[in-house]
């Protein structure tokens, strides 16, 4: 069952802001400021430029595959399933330790006001995710979207209320340690833009993804960035800079400056509805990884099921729930660390994904957004975040290990046993060597994933299509020379004798003329059984005689079925002749390189549906 589509361009926005601003504006600031100085608002800016060049790629995947599990999906059709295993476990713990880290500074300010348990609060503010998120998608992102409409609305006050009191002299001197340290410490704060691949994990989820998706995470970052900038510009020019360096919570102690305890209380606001944006965001798309895996039978079926009445996947959000939960039990620092390296990772592999799709010749890779600069951003951005994974240091890439170690084990015991699966790479080395190593499996799941992104309604027709057989026949030949082709193929599937297909459409020739143009022909016949049809495709480029008037038909299209098929039948009839008479039809059934891209023609097309 395909999840609800319900998040529209605002809560796509929403998702990825509340992702992105959390600890990364209301205590990283404070870091980023001992390293480079006054110059840290510039550091922020970098690394917001940074960010967009990074989620190009990722939208570029998104709007081609909008399906649940995101990066995981990517990675999985890109790589295989091996790849694809761990990197859907490295990023559901990597998202959970984030909502777990989130879902910690909500308790801390629950409990400093309240006195409460922080493992307490903890739960209960687990048990309210994790119920808003079974409701509906629907329901968790206009949550969302209120939560990140007041975070802004706070952030905005601050940032005006300050211009007054900026004293500038703060700024000197502007640059700490260099001009170099300006962008160190852009890699630095590069995690507090991580939130991003988020969207991608829910994008099946998406209205209309192809614009909403591209609209709604480059306006989020752009977003994003300016407030990052403005609020950091903010924070140096009124908090004193031996303050601003050794503060935790740098944006209330600039707030308390100025706006008195009123300001400290808004900014305390800002900062719970920050962690709650990031702990509501974090769960609806962390739940998306297991869903996805058991999708593929990478993990048990029961995980992927979505709920009929939410329409929902209550089992992967209830097990999601748990473990941030479990994570609050754990020392998070190094975890966090761990998580944000896991994100980067993801970065590395979805570049390197985008560049074995479309070097694969996959003809359903379908992407409405395509990342520009191809491929120099690319290789740009595989390398730039390679280097953040090296500069997060040794504790954080042996976690990262450990955890890629114990997921490869899951996929020997468990994911391997299952069917073999197409990837791109294998479609990338097919071209390179010639040979055949697939089956065109992967592109026919990649055009189900675009039927599905665009709506494109379905009937019985468009079945037929997808279990038919295609032949490509050189000519020039007749009609009895593609009976040759194809009798046999027809019998094993109608359990009739070959000698006797071929007598009944040769009769049905004889009877009236089945070519209706000089390139369509449409040869039927009835046959023995109930519940029976079939329908098989044949090109021939150089003509196939029928008459002495019909001699280069180029499409036949044999079909056949059982009495009580009668009206599909006719149907069916209709649905083929009303599609050949579309514009450009001759033209690409004739250029199409083979039969995945014949199908594609008929089945990816705005033709009138018969159901």
């Amino acid at each position: 069952m395909n999840l609800k589509k319900g998040i529209t361009f605002f809560g796509v926005f929403s998702i990825a802001t509340g992702a992105m601003i959390s600890s990364g504006i209301f205590i990283l600031p404070g870091f980023a400021f001992a390293r480079t100085g006054p110059s840290v608002f510039i550091s922020y800016f970098v690394a917001g430029i940074l960010g967009l060049l990074g989620i190009l790629s990722v939208i570029e995947l998104a709007t081609a595959m909008p399906r649940a599990g995101g990066d995981y999906y990517f990675i999985n059709k890109a790589f295989g399933p091996a790849l694809g295993t761990m990197s859907g476990f490295l990023g559901w713990f990597a998202l959970s330790l984030k909502s777990a880290f989130a879902i910690f500074g909500i308790a801390e300010i629950i409990h400093i006001f309240t006195g409460v348990n922080v493992l307490i609060s903890g739960l209960i503010t687990c048990i309210f995710f994790v119920s808003l998120n079974i409701v509906g998608v629907k329901e968790a992102a206009r949550f969302q979207t209120m939560m990140v409409t007041g975070l802004l609305t706070l952030m905005v006050i601050y940032a005006v209320s300050g211009i007054s009191e900026l004293n500038m002299n703060r700024f000197t001197p502007f640059v700490k340690d260099g001009v170099n340290e300006i962008f160190v410490t852009s890699g630095f704060i590069f995690i507090s833009f991580g939130g991003l691949l988020k969207v991608a994990n829910v994008s099946e989820e998406v209205v209309n993804p192809k614009r909403n998706i591209p609209l709604g995470l480059i306006s989020s970052v752009i977003i994003v960035t300016i407030l990052y900038t403005a609020v950091t510009f903010m924070i140096t020019g009124t908090l004193d800079g031996e303050a601003f360096a050794n503060s935790l919570t740098p944006v209330a102690d600039s707030a308390r400056n100025f706006m008195g305890e009123t300001g400290y209380y808004l900014i305390l606001a800002a900062s719970f509805l920050a962690f709650f944006t990031t702990a509501n965001a974090g769960i609806m798309s962390a739940s998306r990884y297991p869903m996805a895996l058991s999708r593929d039978e990478l993990m048990p079926a029961y995980l992927g099921r979505v709920n009929e009445r939410f329409k929902t996947p209550v089992l992967a959000i209830l097990l999601t729930g748990v473990l941030i939960y479990l994570s609050l039990l754990l020392p998070l620092d190094v975890l966090v660390k761990a998580a944000s390296t896991v994100i980067l990772t993801s970065y590395v592999l979805t570049n390197i994904a985008v560049i074995i799709l479309r070097e694969s010749g996959l003809t359903n890779y379908r992407p409405s957004f395509k990342a520009p600069l191809y491929p120099f951003l690319q290789i740009f951005c595989i390398l730039l975040f390679s280097f953040f994974i090296v500069d997060m240091g040794m504790d954080a890439i042996e976690i990262s290990l450990a955890l890629l170690f114990l997921s490869f084990c899951l996929y020997m015991v468990y994911g391997r046993k299952k069917k073999q699966r197409e990837s791109a790479l294998l479609h990338l080395l097919k071209r390179i060597t010639d040979r055949q190593l697939v089956n065109n499996v992967l592109d026919d799941e990649l055009r189900e994933v675009v039927i599905n992104r665009d709506e494109i309604e379905q009937d019985n027709f468009d079945e037929l299509i997808k279990d038919c057989l295609f032949i490509d026949m050189d000519g020039p030949c007749n009609f009895e020379n593609v009976l040759e082709q194809t009798a046999k193929a027809i019998a094993k599937e109608t359990g009739m004798a070959d000698g006797e297909i071929k007598k009944r459409f040769l009769k049905r020739q004889e009877e009236s003329n089945t070519a209706v143009s000089d390139f369509l022909a449409l040869p039927h016949i009835v046959i023995e059984g109930e519940g029976k049809m079939f329908l098989h495709i044949v090109r021939c480029r150089e003509g196939v005689k029928f008459t002495e008037k019909e001699n280069t038909v180029k499409a036949i299209f044999l079909l056949g079925g059982t009495a009580e098929k009668r009206l599909l039948h006719l149907k069916t009839l209709a649905s083929m002749a009303t599609l050949v008479g579309m514009e450009h039809f001759q033209d690409r059934w004739l250029t199409a390189k083979d039969g995945t891209e014949i199908k594609n023609l008929m089945l990816l097309n705005e033709r009138k549906r018969y159901n």
